[in-house]
């Protein structure tokens, strides 16, 4: 009897080049951790504003605050910044063996340059994992010895996407 089984395997599997560093889906025990190790990569030596944080912690508090969310959503969540500050792309990500959901999720997530931020937070609320990453990311951002500026520039992006039916209050 034939196998109809539409589910295919690579020809060859993607082996670690360090030992460390898994570039597809098929040498990582999970989809969070091969965005992680994607994410670590990427990130390698950037910094967060204190110029002695490495940025990595960044995304590593936007995954601690999606404790119990799918492996997709902490997988958006480790990858959140990687298109906007690293030379990675959607089809980069989906070639690395990241699923095309969560790679569009980045992509959603992904600020273009000159992008009005009030229309890029209106935009997130359609993508309910994308909106839940953007969440933690901000209350990341919040902890993090946050600007007058920061403070309310996230103040007013997540009562945009807290608001999902409506348009925000105007705030300030």
């Amino acid at each position: 009897m034939e196998n109809n089984n539409t589910e295919t395997k690579p020809e060859t599997a993607a082996k670690p080049s360090d030992g460390g560093d898994c570039s597809s889906a098929t040498c990582c025990a999970s989809l969070p951790e091969l965005a992680e190790k994607i994410a670590r990569k990427a990130h390698a030596g950037q910094f967060r504003r204190d110029g002695i944080t490495p940025y990595i912690l960044h995304p590593a508090a936007v995954v601690s605050r999606l404790n119990g969310e799918s492996p997709e959503v902490l997988a958006t969540a480790w990858l959140h910044d990687v298109i906007e500050d690293t030379e990675e792309t959607g089809q980069s990500l989906i070639d690395k063996g990241i699923p095309r959901s969560v790679a569009i999720n980045v992509e959603m997530l992904s600020k273009k340059s000159g992008e009005d931020y009030a229309r890029y937070m209106r935009k997130l609320r359609g993508w309910p994992d994308a909106r839940k990453v953007k969440i933690a990311d901000m209350l990341a951002n919040l902890s993090d010895a946050p600007s007058e500026k920061q403070i309310v520039k996230y103040a007013k992006g997540l009562l945009i996407l807290h608001n999902t039916h409506a348009q925000p209050p105007k705030v300030g």
